[in-house]
């Protein structure tokens, strides 16, 4: 099994987003001994925005027609989609920044959402192509959203879980930690509560169910 570890933060050590990754990928690990992990830092070395080069992918162009700079960016876009697209399981750090995820996050999933590898137009409407997998998404918020007022200013989580679901992924998992910016009892228990997630999404019982979709 590989698993794909992705961090977005730019917090570093600061980071609780990535601290729940951590743990998050070293229990799925204890749960599958035989996991390989590729690790991804989107903080570190997170693709260039989509632009009149990076675009190439999408225009169809034979290749000896592409600039160098488009070739470049033809190659970036390519490592990024057939390395997720070769992963069993995506571990996601995903804080929520103004209501929505890090560009950087934004960026690497333009790159992936390319038209025959990851999704398809049919006479019947868009096919997902990259079904099959597990996406685990770690949403970290310094206020609370779930089940308040707030929630329909949340375009984080209800955002992933749109865009794994067109590439035709139907087991997204989330493990959240909300209200960390609301002082040091409710970042206690929002961490205790991530916790608690990831033991139910990393436990025995949900990759039994992991195997039983790959059967």
């Amino acid at each position: 099994m590989k698993l794909l570890h992705i961090d977005s933060s730019p917090l570093a050590a600061a980071s609780a987003s990535r601290e729940l990754t951590r743990r998050t990928v070293a229990q799925w690990q204890a749960a599958q001994p035989g996991t390989t992990v590729e690790y991804l830092d989107l903080a570190v070395d997170a693709p260039g925005h989509l632009d009149g080069d990076s675009l190439g992918f999408r225009l169809g162009t034979d290749a000896q027609d592409l600039t160098e700079a488009q070739k470049r960016e033809n190659v970036l876009s390519e490592r990024l989609v057939s390395q997720f697209l070769a992963a069993d399981v995506v571990v996601v750090g995903a804080p929520l920044y103004n209501f929505s995820v890090p560009s950087q996050l934004k960026a690497w999933i333009d790159r992936i959402a390319q038209a025959g590898r990851t999704f398809r137009y049919t006479e019947a409407g868009p096919q997902g192509l990259a079904g099959g997998k597990t996406v685990i998404v770690v949403s970290t918020r310094g206020g609370k959203y779930a089940g308040t007022p707030m929630e329909a200013l949340e375009h984080q989580e209800s955002y992933l879980k749109t865009v794994f679901g067109f590439f035709g992924i139907t087991d997204v998992r989330i493990v959240r930690a909300e209200g960390l910016a609301m002082g040091d009892a409710a970042r206690e228990q929002a961490m205790a509560q991530a916790h608690a997630d990831i033991a139910v999404h990393t436990g025995e019982a949900a990759n039994q169910e992991v195997a039983a979709l790959r059967a």
